[in-house]
């Protein structure tokens, strides 16, 4: 990466104070930078830094008015954090060299269709009837079952199981040892006190620009006729498990290590923080922000609630209460001694 502030502040829409002509060579943390490197500073509480940084140039905001002296040149952007993600992509795209060809051995099975310039890293396996769009990057070791489809310009890493039936969209991401389509937990409790198993017999569909994280598992629907369902624009992190029939909705994340169980419907636009469980069969309305380590045991009442706890409820309502509960003890102590002297 070789370019000049100029040419940066050209891919950003952005304003530049001080000397465009500097090259920049890679990028940095504004507390680590050096001389050749670029940073952004968008949280307020790494704004000390920016007054000693190394970096030859700092992306900032529009509104940011510095206290003191800066060293750095200034590239101006309405939101540094988005301003930064798109310089980053547009490195990306610049390096970026996708793979192409056929690694051996691998297999194919009969009445496959594979569009143009697909790569298949070794030991891969695509089941029969499976039909794969053009640019696809199917990593080593990944498993794809019969009568799968994998849309344009989708990347499926290593090691990664797609089960029989999968449907993933185009402009994927499917990180290394995700799990698309394994049975949902469906057990019936018998008379003896035994369980026997439900047969689910569904799949999994991605639409498109959709990511998930590494190891993360998706369980198949129980009917042929459903599917479980993560919708355009959602990212799933790492170590997340989504239960059969769960319907997830447009431009959602979801953090790590979160649970969702079975015919749970995640609204648009939701942000779910880490460890997050969610009951069954809930509806979670557009909007909704789950913080992390909450447990959700039934439906929200509207869109964009904030919600914290276990059980949650309302953010506000949460630490207002904590407020309270953290003075418990000396509130038990004085009552203690109160009882005495009564």
């Amino acid at each position: 990466m070789e370019f000049t502030v100029n040419q940066i502040a050209e891919i950003l829409n952005g304003t530049v104070e001080g000397d465009g002509d500097i090259q920049i060579k890679q990028f940095g943390k504004i507390q680590e930078a050096q001389d050749g490197d670029i940073a952004f500073l968008a949280n307020l509480k790494y704004e000390r830094y920016i007054y000693t940084t190394g970096a030859s140039a700092v992306i900032i905001g529009q509104s940011f008015k510095p206290e003191k002296p800066i060293s750095a040149t200034l590239i101006r952007v309405d939101n540094p954090y988005s301003g930064f993600t798109v310089l980053l992509e547009a490195y990306h795209r610049l390096t970026y060299v996708p793979r192409t060809g056929v690694e051996e051995p691998c297999y194919l099975g009969e009445d496959c269709r594979i569009a143009d310039a697909v790569y298949r890293g070794a030991f891969s396996y695509i089941g029969n009837k499976s039909v794969i769009g053009n640019n696809v990057q199917i990593y080593p070791n990944v498993y794809i079952g019969e009568k799968c489809r994998i849309g344009d310009n989708s990347i499926i890493y290593a090691g990664a199981k797609l089960y029989d039936g999968t449907v993933v969209g185009k402009d994927c991401v499917i990180h290394a040892g995700a799990v698309l389509g394994s049975a949902g937990f469906g057990f019936a409790r018998q008379e003896d006190g035994s369980y026997a198993a439900i047969p689910q017999m569904g799949h999994v569909e991605l639409e498109d620009n959709v990511s998930i994280g590494a190891n993360t598992v998706i369980d198949c629907s129980t009917l042929p006729t459903d599917a479980t369902l993560v919708k355009q624009g959602t990212k799933i992190d790492n170590l997340v498990q989504l239960a059969h029939n769960t319907v997830v909705g447009k431009d959602t994340v979801i953090a790590a290590q979160t649970g969702i169980s079975g015919s749970t419907e995640i609204g648009n636009n939701c942000i779910i923080g880490g460890q997050v469980a969610l009951a069954g069969h809930l509806k979670i309305h557009n909007k909704t922000t789950l913080a992390g380590k909450s447990g959700i045991m039934k439906s929200t009442k509207k869109q964009g609630e904030v919600l914290f706890g276990l059980p949650a409820y309302d953010l506000r309502s949460f630490m207002s209460s904590y407020a309270v509960f953290k003075q418990l003890p000396d509130i038990n102590k004085r009552l203690r001694e109160l009882e005495k002297k009564s």
